[in-house]
């Protein structure tokens, strides 16, 4: 793809935005970056990129900017029917996200992890698997490293093993990854896509150009993974958690095992150093991956037993008075706290809410009924949570995660367990889910002194 020339704009100038414009300029390609922000808020990214020459338009697009464009590389956090990008497509003007823009130039295989819960750890695992083995990796994508550094960076990986979320696979158009993974399917980003069969097959794209050269992944337990999956032209293996699948991974007798033409076993259950149930089906998703490259299995469990949470997870934070705390701030979905609750046996005080994403908060009551003493509501979703959930158990609205945190002690007993999982995201009171786990982990750390 030669870009020498080119009139690219770039949209969106968080983290992908900056990487995404050093790339171009390096392709001398002639670079607008466009975004709603202002320079204040900005001026970081902007400074980034002060020493190439970089044209940008903040405060607002400018529609000329789009018509005008060869190409427009869209950044993830921007809806792709906004009133500049549908103008810019009525011209037939070239719209794509960074992960397409990276893939016209990697050479390199691509093994690309998608789904909406366990994206980031699966990601960290498959790199960590094949390194063990002696692999070389670049891991990338929605996990912290946009692809095009791949590129800037002059590595040669053996593999480049990527998250890719739903918005960066609603603009690909020749992406191909050489082993595909959809881990999961529940609604999510509800506020962003039209609807749940949009979302679903936003992910689904990322089967789209593969070929019988090719390896497709897929949970078997996921009813809508099964409901939505068409015939893939790729070779296509399968994990569970709850029944035997061949070709595939599943669990025999507390042990992983992986099925194709023969039975090999895997790691044990008890090597699995993360926990909740859905980090058995990440570790089968990344151990499938490792049996199709090829692997050392003893230095891949060796791997996988050394592997380090990431936090915000089903993180540990403290036992008060014989109450745990539990932190799943990462529980930005219904589908992240269904598989939260189905990690404990029950007792619980669940503390939930934040900006809510517009999907349905029903398919937790069943686990609610059987698990939860009491639930303690806060942030923007707490009366459409309530209005859902709130006949089920005891239930609470607060105003702050400090009075969730009081309260929630307050209502637990000794052996009770206080999880902290929103089932939404975190804009409405914090900058991210990181931030808002910060947050938490605080007030309980404060609650500790106070009581100790």
């Amino acid at each position: 793809m030669d870009l020498k020339g080119k009139k690219v704009l770039v949209v969106g100038l968080a983290k992908t935005g900056v990487v995404t414009a050093k790339f171009l300029a390096d392709q001398r390609a002639i670079v607008t970056v466009t975004d709603i922000k202002g320079y204040e808020e900005l001026k970081d990214n902007v400074k980034a990129l002060s020493d190439l020459t970089i044209k940008f338009e903040l405060n607002g697009h400018r529609i000329e900017s789009f018509e005008s464009a060869d190409l427009i590389v869209v950044s993830p956090g921007v809806p792709l029917n906004i009133f500049p990008l549908l103008r810019a497509k009525e011209k037939n003007v070239e719209i794509i996200s960074e992960i397409e823009l990276a893939y016209r130039f990697i050479r390199t295989p691509i093994i690309a992890v998608t789904g909406t819960n366990g994206k980031t750890t699966t990601t960290a695992l498959i790199g960590e698997i094949l390194k063990s083995s002696g692999y070389s990796i670049f891991v990338g994508g929605n996990i912290g490293n946009p692809l095009v550094e791949y590129i800037l960076s002059d590595k040669d990986a053996d593999y480049v093993v990527a998250e890719i979320s739903s918005f960066q696979l609603e603009a690909i158009k020749d992406f191909k990854a050489f082993i595909a993974l959809i881990l999961n399917i529940s609604e999510d980003h509800m506020d962003r896509h039209t609807s749940f069969d949009d979302y679903i097959f936003s992910k689904l794209n990322i089967f789209n150009n593969q070929t019988e050269k090719d390896y497709a992944v897929l949970n078997k337990d996921d009813l809508f993974l099964l409901k939505y999956i068409q015939e893939l032209k790729a070779k296509t293996f399968w994990f569970s958690r709850k029944k035997e699948v061949i070709p595939g991974c599943y669990v025999e007798e507390g042990r992983i095992v992986f099925v194709d033409k023969e039975k090999k076993y895997g790691p044990a259950l008890e090597d699995i150093p993360l926990p909740g149930v859905h980090n058995i089906e990440n570790v089968m998703a990344a151990w499938i991956v490792g049996e199709i490259v090829g692997i050392n299995r003893n230095k891949a469990i060796k791997a996988i037993r050394g592997f380090q949470p990431f936090p915000h997870r089903l993180q540990k934070v403290a036992e008060i008075k014989g109450v745990l705390f539990y932190n799943d701030s990462k529980g930005t979905n219904v589908g992240a706290t269904l598989k939260a609750l189905e990690s404990f046996k029950g007792s619980l005080i669940l503390i939930m809410g934040g900006k809510d994403k517009g999907g349905s908060y029903a398919p937790l009551a069943e686990e609610i009924k059987k698990k939860v003493k009491a639930m303690i509501l806060m942030g923007e979703a707490k009366e459409r949570i309530f209005s859902a959930l709130g006949d089920l158990v005891p239930t609470e609205m607060v105003k702050s995660l400090n009075e969730a945190v009081i309260r929630s002690f307050e209502l637990a007993q000794e052996g009770d367990i206080v999880l902290f999982s929103p089932a939404c995201s975190s804009f409405d009171m914090f900058v991210d889910y990181k931030e808002r786990g910060r947050r938490f982990i605080e007030e309980v750390k404060a609650l500790e002194q106070k009581v100790a």
